[in-house]
């Protein structure tokens, strides 16, 4: 059955719910200095009709470095674990998995779903962003290993599983912008001039 989700979410809410994007202001203090310089002076803000939801910044340039060889995936040229950027939430959510995610302040890094029978068809492609919860993440040029990654983010989810988000690299950049698509809302935004999508708004399956 499917659920809602909202930046992931804060409650179950009518599909036609609008959502708008503002103004976020700096990088949080939450964030290690290092990490913090890395990203866009001012983030993305998604609220709803009656209050912030989230707000993410991403770096200022993505972390390009050479063919990452995994298949299915549509950045090719960013490696797994390296940091794409950060998320706070204003209120608990709950991610693309429906696990609840307290209010606060997490790092994002891309990984890739394993080539297996638990993720048949969860997704087009196998990009997604981890969440760590900022105080566990303070080196803006690591990249942790899948396994390495997954016990990181399980501090966010509170459960074996980690706390993710979808993601996947569109055809082009732009200026950012919030865009309905069916029954979810979805962040298109840049690192640099490398286009990044993120679902902020949608459904889980339950």
């Amino acid at each position: 059955m499917n659920k809602m989700f909202l930046a992931l979410a804060i409650a179950t809410v009518s599909a036609l719910a609008q959502y708008h994007m503002q103004p976020a202001g700096a990088p949080p203090r939450q964030l290690a200095p290092e990490i913090r310089d890395a990203l866009a002076k001012d983030g993305a803000g998604i609220a709803g009709p009656k209050s912030a939801i989230c707000d993410i910044w991403l770096r200022k340039k993505a972390p390009l470095d050479g063919d990452n060889h995994e298949r299915d995936a549509s950045f090719r040229n960013i490696q797994q674990g390296a940091l794409l950027g950060a998320i706070r939430f204003q209120t608990s959510a709950t991610d693309r998995r429906g696990q609840t995610l307290d209010a606060g302040v997490y790092t994002m890094r891309l990984s890739f779903f394993p080539v297996n029978e638990n993720h048949r068809e969860i997704s087009p492609t196998r990009d997604f962003i981890l969440l760590v919860p900022a105080a566990d993440d303070r080196d803006l040029d690591a990249a942790p290993d899948f396994e390495r990654l997954v016990k990181m983010s399980a501090k966010a989810s509170g459960t074996a599983h980690p706390a993710v988000l979808n993601v996947w690299k569109p055809d082009s950049a732009g200026p950012a912008l919030l865009k309905h698509e069916g029954d979810d809302w979805v962040l298109y935004a840049s690192m640099g001039d490398v286009p990044i999508a993120i679902l902020v708004i949608g459904t889980y399956l339950q």
